[in-house]
């Protein structure tokens, strides 16, 4: 299951940017999406995932009420639309796949990874 991060960029504090999250396989649109972002001198970091279906959503406290996840099964497309960016939200994001159709959290849930898409907060 191919995937590819798209829509990471420069942006001002208070601003927005929409990432996408874009594969190929049939097998994407069964399995629970997430996003994740990466931070130098920083572990990953868990930053949104949704179910198969789009009904169930989870977010890092981080942010709780400023990012949504969401997904689009026609196109095979995942999508995390980033509003009120702060420079702490920097980081390299990306996109998984989970081993199943439900809602996953932790790395070791996602089987397959996307390359990532630099996001940069100034301020």
């Amino acid at each position: 299951v191919q995937l590819q991060a798209f829509g990471g960029g420069l942006v001002q504090a208070g601003g927005s940017l929409r990432l996408s999250c874009a594969s190929y396989a049939r097998a994407f649109s069964n399995n629970g999406v997430g996003w994740f972002r990466l931070a130098p001198g920083k572990e990953r970091e868990f930053v949104a995932s949704i179910n198969w279906n789009g009904g169930t959503t989870a977010y890092a406290d981080s942010v709780k009420g400023r990012f949504t996840i969401s997904r689009d099964r026609t196109q095979n497309t995942g999508l995390l639309q980033m509003n009120s960016l702060i420079p702490e939200d920097t980081a390299v994001y990306s996109c998984a796949a989970a081993r199943s159709s439900g809602l996953a959290r932790v790395p070791s849930e996602f089987r397959y990874w996307g390359q990532g898409t630099q996001v940069t907060v100034s301020s």
